[in-house]
């Protein structure tokens, strides 16, 4: 992956993400209005294995939600994230990404 585009996704992730899990498995997920279309397809790209579900609509909204969980995630995310001084960078995402990894054992 080249620089701009880690750049880029991490960015993003640390902007909209949701560091988390669904009880069994951890899991980051992004969700953001079908307008990011062309977005999510380049973080397909990115993130072979991750997944895209939608669109949906809810409560007046049209979205996208983009997840990556198991390998893609172990493999491709955590090396990238773990490579950052989130700490520094953002207090509550460095949070929300420790609590992930600890309740997971990650």
């Amino acid at each position: 992956m080249a620089t701009f585009e880690q750049g880029l996704l991490l960015g993003i992730l640390i902007g909209e993400g949701h560091f988390g899990g669904d009880g069994k498995q951890p899991q980051v997920t992004l969700r953001m209005h079908t307008r990011h279309q062309k977005l999510f397809e380049t973080l397909l790209r990115l993130c072979p294995g991750s997944k895209l579900y939608g669109p949906y609509d809810h409560g007046g909204r049209r979205y996208f939600q983009w997840m990556a969980r198991g390998a893609v995630l172990r493999d491709t995310l955590l090396p990238l994230l773990d490579a950052l001084p989130l700490e520094t960078i953002d207090d509550h995402v460095y949070e929300r990404y420790q609590d992930m990894k600890t309740r997971y054992g990650l």
